[in-house]
């Protein structure tokens, strides 16, 4: 019972803050920097089409694939200009969310 009640230190822009902490807030998966040089799915799917290879230098709005998600074919773009190194995914293969899809060079 005592830990229930066990006061802690939240620190805000140097403000300190004595507060009681949650299951979930204590459990939350710490925020991560995005990795610009992955491209990963949003939705899970299955891949139709790859229409770069590896080595292809592309421009941002270049069409990498097709992600066919409910019967809906979803054009998945390149969101710079780049080159690819590297390219995760095959064509017919189901992939859950988050899966990594393409590598860039930066």
């Amino acid at each position: 019972m005592e830990e229930k009640n066990k006061m802690k230190t939240l620190t805000i822009e140097e403000t300190k803050y004595h507060t009681k902490f949650t299951k979930k807030f204590e459990t939350r998966v710490p925020w991560t920097p995005v990795d610009t040089k992955k491209l990963y799915a949003l939705i899970p799917g299955t891949i139709t089409k790859i229409t770069v290879s590896k080595g292809d230098k592309v421009v941002k709005g270049d069409d990498l694939l097709i992600l066919e998600a409910m019967k809906m074919k979803n054009r998945i773009i390149a969101p710079k200009a780049c080159t690819i190194t590297n390219i995760c995914v095959e064509v017919g293969q189901q992939i859950p969310k988050k899966t990594l899809l393409i590598e860039f060079d930066k």
